[in-house]
């Protein structure tokens, strides 16, 4: 019988870029992952930072090409979309890129703020500050206003919120404002128009009644996003070429307005056949942003971007160990782990997200159909299917075996709480951050250690 090695070439081909097999056991990106596990145990999370400035390179590229080709007349700004991984080291890494900053709640001012003051960010760093605004949100965009971050840009998610920047903002230079765009839903939701942004038809009555004439704001940005991400379908095309249209209709009658914000949802390797196809797509978005503009006898916006799961998504895993084997009946075998889907992976139980696994040793095993259990004790606590097969295949042995997830960087950590309580009181998993040095080699950092009883029980109240 094949080797498991031999079985996932034929299956999908492999090895692929950033994976290889040496002495039958899984490197990533060369990084040694058996040895990583010997060091730190398992489960084990990591975040390997050169990939986050490697992604952002790829993009900041593609759009330079596709303008450049396309004779495009506007610029390009990527923006980082902080709520896909807020922490330090992510957002240090992303800025050494020289790019901006997307925000979508309260605490991320302070956390700009913090950052301006380390030297990280200088105080004409570009700012999207979307979502719907709580007081507070509203009050630290002003006082950072006031503070000189004159590019922050608050993106109006209803006519209310701009009530008080006009009562509060006071700046020598007009205040940029953007104005985000009630989107259609996809054919298959439950709702017709998504609840964030202002419906199309009320933008430009809206600017006439209470922006037009006042002199303390600009309207420069128009944003929005579209539901099913950035993809190559009618719904996607026809989405596109509706905003570019609003776009063209409201520069007219205001000339300041010279920004089209095209949001975030640019895909992430989530399979091992995962084959989109990025310099087509960003050729194709700014080919027919550039059409749509010609035919209405309009100059081409600057274009922004928030790519968030794209930016973080490739650069972390986390590692597993399995922990009993289990045969329920003829057909369902369970590898046990030492996780939980559940409070590791919330998108695999919310989404039914997919991600790139794979055995960390023994390749040169035969392979099996399993299913994988985490080990909490609910029963969504499961993972039986890849995305590009409708089985599990892992080595067949009675060895000590390893696995990995990968390409979770996005969002898994916030929403699975970090540092606080999780699903049956699990730990959370020690994480480690990997650095490259200037002679190739790495550097390991324990961010988190795996969290303790003590930590739990003070935040339930047993202990002060």
């Amino acid at each position: 019988m094949q080797s498991y090695q031999e079985f996932l070439d034929l299956s999908v081909g492999f090895p692929q870029d950033g994976y290889e097999i040496i002495e039958d056991e899984l490197y990533f990106h060369d990084l040694n992952l058996m040895e990583m596990i010997e060091t730190y145990g398992t489960p084990l999370r990591f975040t390997y930072l050169p990939i986050i400035s490697k992604k952002i390179q790829q993009a900041k590229l593609l759009f330079q090409q596709a303008i450049i080709k396309n004779n495009y007349r506007g610029t390009y700004k990527y923006c980082y979309c902080t709520k896909s991984s807020h922490f330090k080291h992510i957002v240090e890494e992303a800025l050494k890129n020289e790019i901006h900053l997307e925000t979508s709640s309260a605490f991320d001012m302070p956390m700009i703020d913090a950052l301006e003051k380390k030297g990280a960010v200088s105080k004409d760093i570009t700012v999207i500050c979307n979502g719907f605004k709580t007081f507070q949100y509203k009050q630290y965009i002003i006082d950072m206003l006031h503070d000189g971050f004159t590019n922050i840009i608050p993106v109006l998610d209803n006519k209310e919120e701009f009530n008080l920047y006009d009562d509060e903002v006071e700046m020598d230079t007009p205040c940029n404002l953007g104005i985000r765009i009630a989107a259609e839903e996809q054919p298959d939701s439950q709702f017709y128009t998504s609840r964030l942004g202002i419906r199309m038809e009320d933008i430009i009555d809206f600017y006439h009644n209470k922006i037009e004439n006042n002199p303390n704001f600009n309207v420069k940005l128009l944003h929005f996003f579209i539901n099913s991400g950035i993809s190559d379908t009618p719904y996607y095309w026809n989405e596109l070429e509706k905003y570019v249209t609003l776009y063209c209709k409201f520069k007219k009658i205001n000339p300041a307005l010279d920004t089209l914000d095209i949001g975030g949802g640019m895909p992430f390797k989530d399979s091992l056949v995962f084959d989109f196809d990025y310099e087509y797509m960003i050729n194709e978005i700014v080919s027919r942003i550039k059409e749509i503009c010609a035919e209405h006898d309009t100059m081409e916006p600057d274009i922004i971007t928030e790519f968030g799961k794209y930016t973080v998504a490739e650069a972390s895993g986390i590692l597993y160990k399995v922990l009993g084997r289990k045969q329920q009946n003829d057909r369902e075998k369970w590898l046990m782990l030492d996780g939980s889907f559940i409070t590791n992976l919330p998108d695999v139980w919310a989404l039914n997200q997919k991600y790139v696994l794979l055995p960390i040793n023994n390749w040169d095993s035969e392979y099996e159909r399993v299913n994988l259990g985490g080990i909490t004790c609910d029963g969504q606590d499961y993972y039986n299917q890849e995305a590009h097969m409708n089985s599990v295949f892992m080595p067949k042995t009675r060895k000590v075996q390893y696995m990995g997830f990968f390409n979770t960087g996005a969002y898994q950590e916030v929403l699975s709480g970090y540092g606080g309580i999780h699903h049956c009181l699990l730990p959370s998993p020690k994480h480690v951050i990997i650095r490259r040095n200037r002679d190739e080699t790495f550097n390991f950092e324990v961010f988190g250690e795996e969290q303790n009883s003590k930590q739990v029980l003070k935040i339930l109240g047993y202990t002060t």
